[in-house]
């Protein structure tokens, strides 16, 4: 059930009009692109080669949730690395301002502590299922900004700078900056909950808000665990739950790494070559 909704703007002194979507009766919501039951994935698209410059560029949207992932080439590595003949891959996370329903100021001075977070969490993510070894003194840097925020923004940019990060890595052996593929496996990440008493697959947004528990699942292509983030937000819940959820989460996560697969098979119309 949705209700229209409208706010007279503080300081452009216009009214503005939007749509919420109210709880259903089952107790998960039903927006962000009409998902098909709770315990299935919003729509998911990878568009590669979104922008020129980056060596992997990559937009993901998970239902009304929209992410730009690029991946850059550098040669050399951060300095307590050099020397060691190893590699390096980093991310960095930001959201427009206009990206939430509320403008969210800049990040000018000091990165917050949910930034800092997340960002550490998505080049933990693309690390794991890379051979450092085999990228030579060479970086990674990884961007995901946020244009659109609907719930789950941070496995949105786990999942789709692995696409990015793939395409990078094309390039640096396309310039002969690395004879080898360094990228073991793939990985990918989506939240999970209860919400009203229902087990979610993928929260939007409306639901994150309302969850009495909320998870976050990070996985390799091969079922490894990279990393879960869970809280009891209202209730607690049980080992069974749990267990429950991480099910339900690997499930959704087999779906993401071979909507991932199909977006690489691809032929890119543009590729950053220089």
């Amino acid at each position: 059930m949705s209700v229209d909704t409208e706010l007279r703007h503080p300081y452009l002194l216009v009214n503005y009009s939007f749509r919420i979507d109210l709880p259903t009766k089952k107790g998960y919501s039903l927006a962000s692109k009409k998902r098909t039951g709770p315990k299935q994935l919003r729509p998911v698209s990878i568009t590669r080669g979104y922008t020129h410059h980056a060596a992997g560029s990559v937009l993901i949207e998970c239902g009304d949730t929209r992410v730009l992932c690029t991946a850059c080439l550098e040669q050399g590595v951060p300095k307590w690395r050099s020397g060691t003949g190893s590699g390096w891959c980093t991310a960095e996370y930001d959201m427009l301002p206009s990206a939430t329903i509320t403008r969210k100021g800049r990040t000018r001075k000091k990165v917050d502590g949910r930034t800092h977070e997340i960002q550490r969490l998505i080049g933990r993510s693309l690390r794991a299922v890379l051979n450092l070894d085999l990228l030579g003194e060479h970086s990674i840097l990884i961007d995901c900004d946020v244009l659109q925020a609907d719930g789950g923004t941070r496995t949105a940019s786990v999942t789709g700078a692995y696409v990015a990060l793939c395409d990078a890595v094309r390039i640096a052996r396309k310039r002969k900056w690395i004879s080898q593929n360094p990228v073991v496996d793939s990985v990918a990440a989506v939240s999970v909950g209860l919400v009203g008493g229902r087990m979610v697959l993928d929260l939007a947004y409306e639901d994150d808000v309302r969850a009495d528990v909320d998870m976050n699942v990070v996985m390799t292509g091969g079922g490894q665990l990279v990393e879960v983030q869970g809280t009891a937000e209202g209730n607690t819940f049980s080992r069974k739950e749990l267990d429950q959820m991480l099910t339900l989460a690997s499930k959704g996560i087999r779906q993401l790494h071979q909507e991932q697969a199909k977006a690489l098979r691809r032929r890119l119309k543009v590729s950053a070559e220089a």
